[in-house]
């Protein structure tokens, strides 16, 4: 199996962003992914998106490629994961 990775284009300057926060949910056919690229000190410079994904790996390696392309480092970065719980149907 080989995994391909993203690249992400963008025609924002990379320092425009200094944090990330992304939201990875399961859904009943794949995962969705919630993005929000932002500057908390310049609420101007704030860029969000959405994509779905076939698995929470894709998912992974989504929100990599933008911390990679607009350089933003691990401490920067906020990920919150909603995954259902089969047993119950609960979500956690």
């Amino acid at each position: 199996m080989t995994i391909n990775r993203f690249r992400v284009k963008s025609d924002f300057q990379a320092s425009q962003f200094t944090d990330l926060f992304a939201s990875i949910s399961e859904e009943d056919d794949g995962y969705t992914v919630q993005v929000r690229l932002y500057d908390p000190t310049k609420p101007e410079n704030a860029a969000w998106g959405e994509e779905v994904a076939d698995s929470v790996e894709t998912a992974s390696m989504l929100v990599e490629a933008l911390a990679t392309e607009f350089s933003i480092p691990q401490a920067r970065i906020k990920i919150e994961i909603r995954m259902n719980k089969m047993t119950d149907g609960t979500r956690h």
